[in-house]
């Protein structure tokens, strides 16, 4: 069963010395299933272009995170500890296709609060595009309404 949540995602690029650092705070859905624990959550982007819809599911044995974005540019990163995924990146002016080299994968969770971090390099024809970590944090929502309406405290 979905929950609601307050979802905080810290992304982090590095090639080189150049660094970039992307945060994003949102509302979203939090599942727990037996193996995986699941984040649902809208990227909001720039007019003109569309929300992106992503799932980010994550291995309670901490082997394998997939990350699934839907909207204009999709894609779907399978980031396995240890191993290289050929996955696909979809953008407006075609596919390309990267290695996904998954590195270290970690969460924290209890009944009301978690967090997950994973590591993962980029590349493109072989050559390292970039090298990434990715922190996201969830807390989920304090009560229930009556009419069904959910609170979402940041404290």
């Amino acid at each position: 069963m979905d929950k609601k949540a307050l979802i905080k995602v810290i992304g982090t690029q590095r090639f080189g010395r150049d660094k970039d650092k992307i945060e994003l705070t949102t509302i979203g859905t939090f599942e727990e299933t037996n193996d995986r624990y699941i984040l649902r959550y809208t990227e909001e982007q720039e007019p003109p272009y569309a929300p992106v819809k992503t799932r980010l599911s994550i291995a309670k044995d901490k082997t394998i995170v997939e990350l699934t974005r839907e909207g204009k540019s999709g894609s779907m990163l399978i980031i396995e500890r240890s191993k290289r995924n050929l996955c696909n990146y979809s953008t407006e002016f075609g596919d390309i296709l990267m290695g996904i080299y998954g590195k270290n994968i970690d969460h924290d969770c209890d009944e009301r609060s978690g967090s997950f971090s994973f590591d993962y390099d980029i590349d493109i024809n072989g050559a390292i595009s970039s090298m990434n970590e990715v922190e996201v944090t969830y807390k989920l929502k304090n009560n229930q309404k009556n009419s069904g309406e959910t609170d979402v405290s940041v404290s």
